[in-house]
């Protein structure tokens, strides 16, 4: 046996017992006659204790470990004089009366502490060694908690969890799809799937009516702080069920994982906002609810009155920041360069100071009375000591910069605490969106997304006003997951397929597998996935979803541990058929 304990669970109750102990050496500190040396492993840091004085060659032994040796410690636990009550095992120590070395190390590329001196780079490189560290190792413990948190909670409401393939058919109408050709059937290719979409669809056709499954997913799109291009996601599915059965159940399921994972109770049913108060409110179907400033729709209040940027604009809009009024000049200003960002896009920032005093001033005195001012800050709501700030332009871009913004003004102000949750659903998206590009329609969620019941009249006629039966749960600005009821009915669907523009042909070459199972009795169904990263991370404090993956990839898709993607053999490219060609 290499040890009989481990270095988070002793205690004052271990005092004079024999203890065999392994782990890694987190440091030493050599005082003289005494070496203390602290040991650590997954559960925790002990204290090893060697004395000149009785045992010599043990002593100098330990003061030749270094950092990360790997060492087995035999000794008995006594209490310790000067107590560390940081630590679960600060009041004792282990008199060491033997020490194997069980592997050497060399000095590690960075500290293995919870602040480390490793730019994120270099931790990447050697995340084994990362994954060392507290701050990272908790967040994967907290990831095991929540994964079997689901799997009980799922259970426990009847859901079987199914497996899915990882090899399947390459679909349109999502993001980029990760291809893997084959050799068995050359010239053709497997696709990594964006998600089980269609096969847990087709589970409810087999009639298995409540599906679930913790499974991996791959999107090839561009990369940011919660997005990777492969994840995890809670994949749900559910038949004879219409929209309030799919959130009344995810609801519980949201509600249990507060509980159990963050010691938190929520007794109120979540809020319901329709996606189009959203995007007016907010200018985002994502919505951080943890602080105010509702945009005001301005646009009319404001024109004929000979300020050209007012007048000629689709939309004017603002938000009022309470106790703000006394932000310099200087601050105004990098407000109005963080919203002339070229990702942002607006001309500029005009602001309306309503002081503590009752005076009012604006960057637009030129064009409005006292009077005026007065007026639209009654209009938006503005106290004595409030900054209103107005953003005007094409309306879509304007409620997107309007957004930033407001969030950016949230943050500065401390307003979007970790510790506060304000989960919501949004509810009736558009069923489709335009492109301007390739002139037609696409799905907003996926081509098996419902159409509202009552807007069905609308698909041929004015399909751009068509509501689809989708639901997205936002908590605290992040999307953690989204869903819909489906298509089931053949016709429905062949109205959906002729409005994306999919010919008969096309859609049963893309999704016969699909159409022809819903020849044989598809029950009525609906489902939903929850990001189980974002998840995570939200839990854990967190806005990167990278720190609660074992071995995640850079912002450019890589993983520099591995140094993949990479290269293959020639053989290989022959086996596969493949040739790579060299661009001019």
């Amino acid at each position: 046996m290499y040890r009989t304990n481990t270095c988070g669970e002793l205690n004052m109750n271990f005092t004079g017992q024999d203890v065999i102990l392994c782990g890694w050496v987190q440091k030493s500190r050599d005082l003289g006659g005494m070496t203390f040396v602290d040991l650590r492993d997954r559960y925790g840091i002990t204290q090893l204790v060697f004395n000149m004085e009785t045992n010599k060659d043990l002593c100098e032994k330990a003061r030749k470990l270094g950092r990360e040796f790997v060492v087995q410690a035999k000794g008995k636990v006594k209490e310790r004089s000067n107590k560390n009550l940081k630590i679960q095992t600060g009041e004792i120590e282990i008199d060491v009366l033997e020490l194997n070395i069980l592997n050497r190390s060399e000095l590690p590329p960075f500290t293995i502490e919870d602040e480390t001196d490793g730019g994120e780079e270099l931790r990447m490189k050697y995340r084994y060694l990362d994954l060392r560290r507290n701050s990272v190792k908790n967040n994967i413990i907290l990831r095991h908690k929540l994964s079997q948190e689901v799997r009980k909670y799922m259970d426990s409401i009847g859901f079987i969890e199914v497996e899915t393939p990882v090899l399947i058919k390459s679909t349109p109408e999502g993001a980029r799809d990760f291809v893997v050709p084959s050799r068995m059937q050359p010239g053709t290719f497997y696709a990594l799937p964006q998600s089980p979409q269609t096969l847990k669809q087709l589970l409810m056709v087999a009639g298995f009516d409540k599906y679930f499954q913790i499974v991996k997913c791959f999107r090839d799109e561009d990369l940011r702080a919660d997005r990777q291009p492969e994840f995890s996601q809670i994949d749900c599915e559910m038949s004879f069920v219409e929209r309030n059965d799919i959130l009344e159940t995810f609801e519980g399921l949201a509600k249990y994982l507060f509980k159990q994972i963050r010691g938190i109770e929520f007794k109120e049913p979540f809020l319901r906002l329709p996606y189009s108060d959203a995007m007016e409110f907010y200018g985002s179907d994502k919505p951080d609810l943890r602080f105010g400033m509702r945009f005001t729709d301005i646009t009319e209040n404001v024109k004929g009155h000979d300020f050209a940027v007012f007048d000629s604009s689709e939309y004017t809009g603002g938000i009022c920041a309470e106790g703000c009024s006394e932000y310099t000049r200087k601050q105004i200003d990098e407000l109005t360069e963080f919203v002339r960002k070229p990702q942002l896009g607006a001309k500029g920032l005009v602001y309306i100071r309503y002081n503590t005093d009752g005076s009012i001033k604006s960057s637009v005195d030129k064009f409005y009375t006292t009077e005026d001012l007065m007026r639209l800050a009654v209009t938006m709501k503005a106290k004595p000591g409030d900054l209103i700030m107005i953003l005007a332009g094409d309306k879509k871009r304007t409620l997107s910069a309007l957004s930033e913004l407001r969030l950016e003004m949230g943050t500065r102000l401390g307003l979007r605490k970790k510790d506060i949750f304000i989960p919501l659903w949004v509810v009736d998206f558009p069923l489709l969106e335009w492109d301007e590009e390739t002139k037609r329609f696409y799905a907003m969620h996926h081509p098996f997304t419902s159409p509202n019941p009552e807007d069905i009249n609308l698909m041929e006629s004015d399909p751009g006003k068509v509501r689809a039966n989708a639901y997205d749960l936002v908590i605290n600005g992040v999307e953690i997951g989204g869903g819909s009821i489906r298509i089931h009915d053949a016709a429905v669907q062949k109205l959906m397929f002729k409005v994306l523009g999919f010919t008969d042909e096309e859609a049963n070459e893309q999704f016969g597998f699909l159409l022809n199972a819903f020849k044989f009795g598809a029950p009525p169904h609906g489902g939903i996935a929850f990001g189980f990263d974002r998840w995570a991370a939200m839990f854990g404090g967190q806005d990167s979803i990278r720190d609660f993956i074992a071995f995640p990839k850079n912002n450019s898709g890589r993983d520099v541990m591995l140094d993949t993607p990479a290269k293959i053999s020639v053989k290989q490219l022959a086996e596969l058929q493949l040739s790579i060609g060299n661009k001019k």
